[in-house]
């Protein structure tokens, strides 16, 4: 037991001033979570304004960076979640997607 005590004693010599830097850089990081509540209803509100077709153009989103305090990869993700969490297409427009998909078969692409 003694030799695992010198052993820690030893390491935490050596690279004492490593974990303290490392504990400094990982406090730095942003914490992963929930985005705030303001920026949340900010989005959830531009959602309910554009249901029908809830995808925001690049302006769209550059203003709900400015809105929310967000940066655009969060707003991208928010919105990829929501439309696979809350969306279904228009009846019409599953229609459409459906008969492109019969012609053009799961490739829609030129040979």
């Amino acid at each position: 037991m003694s030799e695992d005590r010198e052993l820690k004693d030893k390491l935490l010599r050596k690279y004492s001033g490593y974990i303290s830097t490392l504990k400094h850089e990982f406090s730095k990081k942003k914490k992963k979570g929930k985005l705030p509540k303001e920026a949340r209803q900010i989005l959830l509100d531009w959602w309910t304004r554009h249901s029908r077709w809830p995808y925001p153009t690049e302006a769209d989103k550059i203003a709900l960076s400015e809105l929310t305090g967000l940066d655009q990869k969060q707003i991208n993700n928010w919105f990829i979640n929501q439309r696979k969490r809350h969306w279904k297409p228009p009846e019409n427009m599953q229609v459409a997607i459906m008969d492109a998909h019969s012609l053009y078969g799961p490739f829609c692409h030129d040979q």
